[in-house]
């Protein structure tokens, strides 16, 4: 039986909330003071630069606290979206848990959320609403690259064949325009995907038979 805790923190947190790992360490350690446990430096586990969005037990340090958690073992956490970020994963971590016999606390909750009090009861509302959180910030950035894109703007990715970006714009490429009406030229007189694809080598360009069907179905 032991103590053991998990801080976590990306660098786009870290930059916007000022939420350190040195920051959520002490709270830990104040808190299993608290509580009478015995937490030692080397069980607290540190998720450096690892998104919310990924399940728990698919991060490095997560898969391995999990692994080696069991029965009597007590699990701290400093807040819940350090550990969750969907309602599903972590509902059926704290299951798996559960059934090891490992008591979960959350301080910004309030305490253990493996029982059948007040405490479970708030973990699952806090855990659908850190899901809808990141299920309304999805969608907003979703909304504002569609706007972008009706502006004309270019919104990341690779620049497709036939245009470039120029002072945060897609403008059509000259030279690849005209080699696009080529290309729809030869495709119209018989000549196959990959007899485009060494064509467009011979211009220059080096591009897959694959490549070269996606452009024309979409130009």
């Amino acid at each position: 039986m032991g103590t053991y805790a998990y801080v976590r923190v990306s660098t786009l947190t870290q930059v916007r909330e000022g939420d350190s790992l040195e920051a959520q360490r002490r709270q830990v350690v104040s808190y299993a003071t608290s509580k009478g446990y015995l937490l030692e430096d080397h069980q607290i586990h540190v998720e450096k630069g690892v998104s919310g969005g990924v399940p728990f037990e698919e991060r490095p340090e997560g898969r391995t606290l999990f692994n080696k958690l069991g029965s009597g073992d007590i699990l701290i956490f400093p807040k819940l979206d350090r550990a969750f970020r969907n309602t599903r994963n972590a509902l059926n971590v704290l299951h798996d848990l559960k059934e090891k016999g490992v008591s979960v606390h959350f301080i910004d909750i309030g305490g253990d959320v493996t029982g059948h009090g007040i405490g479970a009861i708030v973990f699952t509302i806090l855990s659908a609403f850190a899901s809808f959180e990141k299920e309304r910030i999805g969608t907003r950035i979703r909304e504002i690259k569609q706007m972008k894109k009706t502006e004309g703007k270019f919104v990341g990715g690779r620049s497709a064949f036939g245009f470039e970006v120029v002072e945060g714009y897609k403008r059509p490429n000259a030279q690849e325009q005209q080699l696009l009406k080529e290309m729809k030229k030869l495709r119209a007189s018989g000549a196959s995907f990959r007899q485009l694809s060494s064509w467009l080598s011979e211009q220059g360009h080096g591009m897959s038979h694959v490549a070269v069907r996606s452009i024309l179905q979409r130009n």
